[in-house]
């Protein structure tokens, strides 16, 4: 069986300034339909760079990212717009809430914007439940704590049933409690529902979560010993 995502020798450069700054230098590796993949390394290493690449959210100034058989370098920005909105859930380390909507309709938004027509109030019900909202539903997020605003942001992701999530830090800023809600409930979704998930964390407790750990340092894929911000105690 393929990948289900694959990574190709992917370059990045930024330019700042007058300088121009190289976020990821050839960057390799694939996913399984399924997996559950933690990408962690210090700061500067590249992951959110990695992110927005896998995601379709910037292009690569070389080398592509492969999704279920769809190369993102050969689609328009249109083409990428739909796929993102049919098959990729993200999760944000902000929780990119909007602030004159209710709990709900936050939620509910995510299937207003793909515009699939496959509604599951079920789903719906039970992804909520599962996270402690449903007595939270018809609050802004202004009255929500952090906690339940990430919570919110989870259910948005997963609502659609998307084939990959994509969480960047997603318990960034939780407490420890809140940060296991999220991460337990990325793990029931992979178990599941069989998404395959990548999660981008600094936390090594939060990516013992995943099956297996991609490390990264200054733009490279590395092996863990090559990283020495990693401590698996």
């Amino acid at each position: 069986m393929g990948a289900f995502i694959e990574a190709i020798d992917l370059h990045k450069t930024y330019r700042v300034g007058k300088i121009d700054v190289p976020a990821l230098r050839g960057v390799s590796f694939s996913v399984q339909k399924g997996e559950f993949v933690t990408i962690v390394g210090p700061s500067g290493s590249g992951k959110s760079t990695l992110f927005y690449l896998l995601g379709g959210l910037t292009r690569a100034d070389s080398g592509k990212v492969v999704m279920d058989g769809d190369d993102f370098a050969t689609l328009s920005d249109a083409e990428r717009t739909r796929m993102r909105k049919r098959k990729i859930g993200f999760v944000f380390q902000k929780f990119n809430l909007l602030p004159t909507l209710d709990a709900r309709s936050n939620i509910a938004i995510a299937q207003e914007i793909s515009g699939n027509g496959d509604r599951d109030p079920t789903f719906f019900l039970r992804i909520c439940d599962l996270l402690g909202l449903s007595k939270r539903l018809n609050h802004r997020p202004s009255e929500l704590s952090g906690g339940e605003q990430q919570r919110v942001a989870l259910a948005r992701a997963l609502v659609n049933k998307p084939a990959v999530v994509l969480a960047d830090e997603p318990t960034g800023n939780l407490d420890t409690e809140n940060s296991n809600i999220v991460l337990k409930m990325l793990r029931q979704s992979n178990q599941e529902l069989g998404q395959t998930v990548l999660m981008i964390t600094h936390n090594p407790e939060a990516a013992k979560f995943g099956d297996r750990i991609i490390h990264m340092r200054d733009g490279h894929v590395v092996r863990p010993e090559e990283d020495p911000q990693w401590s698996p105690h």
